[in-house]
C-alpha cells in the first residue's frame, strides 16, 4: 500500500442536516450551480455477476477530465451504511443502495468531486467517477441468498467497475486516488492495495477514507454494541451504538444524542474520551510518514463531499487549514498532514449537523 489518508474520522454519524447549509455556496459566497452526471450502467455486469442485491447491474457516474488532469482519476466509493441480515437487505432491493432500478438518473458531482478550480482545485479536472453501492457490504461481498433472491456480489461490482473505467482510460493513469465516505470510506480502506495493484509502479497511487473508521467502542452501559450489530453508518456512534435504547433505558442520553448542544458536562468528557479511544487507534497509523489525518471535532459526516465542508470560505479548518488544501498537500507530498483538533466544543469553524 502506498499510502493512505483518514480524513474526518468518525465520531458521529447525524441523520439530517442542520437548517442553513441546505444550499451548495461556492468560494465567496456566490451560489453556484452544480455539475450533472449521468449514470452509468457497469459493462456486462450481468455477465460478470456484478449486480446489485436484486440483481440488477452496478451502475457509476463517470465525468471525463481535461487540460493537466485528462490522465489523472479519481475514483470514490459511495457510502450508505450496511443490511446485517435478511430482513433489512431484502428491505434494500426496493432502494438505490439495493437495485439499480431506483438510482437517480442524474446525481451532482460537489466536493471533492466538483469540476470547478474555485471548488475543487487540485482534483477540478481529473476523470472523476462514483461507483454507486448496492450490495450492502461495502464493496466486499460475494454470495446468494436464492430463498430471498438476493446477491451479495460487491466484490464483483468492483472489478467489474475498475475494468470498465481501466477501458476508458484509467490504464494510462498518471496519478490515481480512491476514495470514499463512510460505507464508502471503510470500503476505499479494504480495496486500496486492490486498486493499487491496478497500475504499473510508475503510477502515484493513494487512498482517502473519509469518515470511514468504526471503532469498536465501549457504549454508555460499558457494552460494545458495535460487535452485535454493526449495522453501520445511517444511525451510528451516538444514535445506535454510544447510546441505544438498551444501553440507556432511562434515557439519560435522549436529549444530548438528538441535539449535542445540550449535553451536559459528564457527557462532553464521555464523548471526548471516544475521541481519546480514536487518536489511540489511528497512533500507528499517524507514525508513518506517507499517510495522513485530518482529523476535527465537528459533528458531521462526509465532508469531502458535501462543497460547504470540503472548500469555501467559512469551510471547517484546523490551524487555518481546511479539508480540501489538506488533502492536496498531502496526495501531492507538498507537506506532511497530520492534522489533529481540539476536543469538542473547541472548534468554532465546524459545520455542526444536527439531527431532526
Amino acid at each position: 500500500m502506498k499510502a493512505v489518508w483518514v480524513v474526518r474520522l468518525l465520531v458521529l454519524l447525524l441523520v439530517r442536516w442542520v437548517p442553513g447549509y441546505d444550499c451548495l455556496v461556492g468560494v465567496n459566497g456566490t451560489a453556484t450551480q452544480p455539475l450533472l452526471v449521468d449514470l452509468t450502467l457497469i459493462r456486462n455486469a450481468t455477465e460478470k455477476g456484478a449486480v446489485c442485491l436484486d440483481g440488477t447491474p452496478g451502475a457509476y457516474h463517470l465525468n471525463r477530465g481535461s487540460g493537466s488532469g485528462e490522465n489523472n482519476w479519481l475514483v470514490e466509493l459511495e457510502g450508505g451504511g450496511w443490511c446485517n441480515d435478511i430482513r433489512t437487505c431484502v428491505f434494500r432491493k426496493t432502494t438505490p443502495h439495493g437495485s439499480s432500478n431506483y438510482m437517480e438518473k442524474q446525481i451532482e458531482f460537489t466536493g471533492i468531486l466538483s469540476n470547478k478550480p474555485e471548488e475543487n482545485p487540485d482534483f477540478y479536472n481529473w476523470n472523476r467517477a462514483r461507483i454507486l453501492y448496492c450490495d450492502g457490504a461495502s464493496f466486499a461481498g460475494e454470495g446468494y441468498n436464492e430463498a430471498a433472491g438476493l446477491y451479495f456480489r460487491g466484490q464483483r461490482i468492483f472489478q467489474a467497475a475498475m475494468e470498465d473505467l481501466m477501458s476508458k482510460g484509467m490504464q494510462s493513469a498518471n496519478q490515481a486516488l480512491l476514495t470514499g465516505c463512510s460505507a464508502g470510506g471503510l470500503a476505499s480502506i479494504l480495496h486500496c492495495d486492490e486498486f493499487q495493484a491496478l497500475f504499473p509502479g510508475n503510477t502515484e497511487v493513494k487512498c482517502l477514507a473519509d469518515a470511514g473508521l468504526f471503532l469498536d467502542a465501549t457504549d454508555v452501559a460499558g457494552g460494545h454494541t458495535l460487535r452485535s450489530f454493526y449495522e453501520g453508518v445511517v444511525t451510528l456512534q451516538i444514535q445506535e451504538s454510544l447510546a441505544t435504547k438498551e444501553a440507556d433505558p432511562k434515557g439519560y442520553w435522549q436529549a444530548c444524542k438528538f441535539n449535542y448542544s445540550k449535553c451536559n458536562d459528564d457527557q462532553i468528557k464521555f464523548l471526548q474520551g471516544f475521541r481519546n479511544q480514536m487518536l489511540d487507534a489511528t497512533k500507528e497509523f499517524s507514525n508513518l510518514k506517507q499517510n495522513g489525518l485530518f482529523i476535527n471535532s465537528c459533528f458531521a459526516h462526509c465532508q469531502s463531499e458535501r462543497q460547504d465542508t470540503w472548500y469555501g470560505d467559512n469551510s471547517p479548518t484546523i490551524q487555518d487549514k481546511g479539508i480540501a488544501k489538506s488533502v492536496g498537500d498531502w496526495y501531492f507530498d507538498r507537506a506532511e498532514v497530520k492534522e489533529i483538533d481540539c476536543p469538542y466544543p473547541c472548534d468554532k469553524t465546524c459545520h455542526n449537523l444536527v439531527p431532526r
